[in-house]
């Protein structure tokens, strides 16, 4: 709450999850199957939101803004270790 600039809006969440594209799948996760969506939102920058698609709705397990230093291909590929 205290940098603005890091927030994401419930707008940008749905955008990314009408929008976005799912970049990793997460078929064994104790919540249940999940997958990892990345998606722009406003002024372009990239979102991710990891999420669980359950059969009468969606659960949206956490949404955050991803570093440079940990994914390459725009965000899309998780860097090595």
């Amino acid at each position: 709450m205290l940098r603005p600039n890091r927030m994401i809006s419930t707008a940008e969440v749905r955008s990314v999850i009408e929008h976005g594209e799912v970049i990793e799948n997460y078929p064994e996760d104790t919540r249940g199957k999940s997958c990892l969506i990345v998606g722009y939102g406003e002024s372009k920058r990239f979102i991710h939101v990891v999420c669980a698609p359950k059969e009468d709705y969606l659960t949206i397990i956490t949404v955050y803004l991803p570093k440079k230093g940990k994914w390459s291909d725009a965000f899309r590929v998780r860097k090595k270790s």
